[in-house]
């Protein structure tokens, strides 16, 4: 247990030092196990993860998706979405605040990344919500917070990474981000609705549309809902694996933004190396998050901690509790998914121990991710929408966010006290 102590440390240590997550995992991991185990067996298994993970035919899911969120970026989507959203319910009082969320967890639905779900939104909803008079903090605090439905609602590269890491089903990790991404947004628009209450002079109702308009405006999405019931109604229906619903789908989104005449060559091999960038940084994350995690699982740090939180005579619920507070703490100081990656090793097993299902963990850990991304100082999301938005200033965006970070939290205590909400849909999965 003191050698495992040791390499958290050592990692919090290296990371102050300035040195990415990702090596400090990777040097603590070979470090350890040469001192534990000898030299020899651990840059053998070093070595090994690193060739068994590029080889791993179930890891090319995640360049996939990637490819299919950037081609859907090019395709301008998310332009339609928010279109689509404001003619429905942009006429109500902080309408264009709803119309964000809506068309945040659409993007979501095919993007499956929360920074660029926040990325674009900043590009396409903020010029309107400020020009119709809408508070800075109000604005960006709710695009900050809603682009975080990317990595809930399915495809989501966050579970990918968590199932394959757990070895839990990517397509029941799917099915599950489905209702908790949708009541989250639910319960947002209700947070909109009480802060337009509150101050309505700051979110001011927009223009009204006639159904006309508004059945005109959905033709513009008929591409994202398509790709949407291909990819998840196949991987759903058990036509094709996770992995092969990722291939069909960056098939569609290539062919999409090639039918709307919005891929050059030069465009083309920007989303290719965005692509590749991308894809790189994950693999070195999980490959060096493997090799830490070898390192634990040789140390008796797992099992003593089961034996030590099964003594105090907690009930189970209660230990989940504590990880999640644990979790939202840490992710007001750390990167999201590296936090993850470096705790999944000690709690994972605590989980299965308690009986729990990783499905559901699984949902609460990107919940959790989704906290942490919009929580000052650290949240990523906050730094996106800055940098888009420099005339913004952080202090606005920190404001906005709080009420709205409340709101997710409601929503990580439902997801814990009914874990039916996750679980109901991938029971019924064939």
């Amino acid at each position: 247990m003191t050698e495992a102590l040791l390499g958290f440390l050592a990692i919090f240590v290296l990371a102050l030092l300035r040195v990415p997550l990702a090596i400090a995992m990777g040097i603590v991991g070979i470090t350890g196990l040469g001192l534990t185990q000898g030299w020899g067996p651990s840059f053998a298994g070093a070595v090994q993860v690193v060739q068994e993970t590029g080889f791993a035919y179930t890891l090319s899911v995640i360049p996939l998706f990637v490819l299919m969120g950037n081609f859907v970026a090019r395709a301008g989507l998310a332009h339609e979405l928010f279109h689509a959203a404001y003619t429905f319910i942009g006429h109500r009082r902080g309408g264009l605040a709803h119309a964000t969320v809506a068309a945040c967890a659409g993007f979501g639905a095919i993007c499956g990344s929360s920074i660029a779900t926040a990325a674009t939104m900043s590009k396409v909803a903020y010029p309107s919500m400020q020009k119709l008079g809408y508070s800075d903090s109000l604005s960006t605090g709710v695009i900050a917070t809603a682009g975080t439905l990317g990595i809930m609602i399915p495809p989501s590269t966050i579970m990918v990474i968590y199932g394959i890491v757990t070895e839990t089903n990517i397509g029941q990790l799917f099915a599950a981000g489905v209702i908790p991404g949708v009541m989250t947004a639910l319960l947002m628009m209700l947070t909109v609705v009480i802060m337009a209450a509150h101050d309505p002079e700051h979110a001011p109702p927009g223009e009204k549309f006639s159904w006309a308009e508004r059945l005109q405006a959905l033709k513009g999405i008929w591409g994202v809902l398509l790709l949407v019931v291909v990819v998840l109604g196949g991987i759903y229906g058990g036509f094709f694996t996770a992995t092969e619903g990722a291939g069909m789908g960056a098939s569609g989104a290539f062919l999409f933004a090639l039918a709307r005449r919005r891929l050059t060559w030069a465009t083309l091999f920007e989303v290719l190396v965005e692509s590749a960038r991308t894809t790189a940084m994950l693999f070195t994350l999980l490959i060096a998050a493997t090799i830490f995690a070898n390192f634990i699982n040789f140390t008796s740090l797992p099992r003593d901690m089961v034996a030590w939180i099964t003594g105090m005579g907690l009930t189970p619920i209660m230990v989940v509790c504590a990880m999640m507070a644990i979790y939202v703490l840490l992710g007001t100081v750390m990167e999201e998914l590296t936090m993850v990656l470096l705790t999944i090793p000690l709690f994972f097993p605590i989980v299965l121990q308690l009986g729990f299902d990783p499905v559901w963990f699984g949902v609460l850990i990107v919940m959790v991710i989704q906290i942490g991304l919009v929580s000052p100082p650290v949240g990523m999301n906050l730094f996106v929408v800055n940098a888009l938005l420099p005339k913004v200033g952080l202090r606005a965006i920190f404001s906005g966010v709080w009420p709205l970070v409340a709101t997710m939290i409601v929503a990580l205590g439902l997801l814990v006290a009914f874990p039916q909400l996750s679980l109901w849909l991938p029971s019924k999965m064939g």
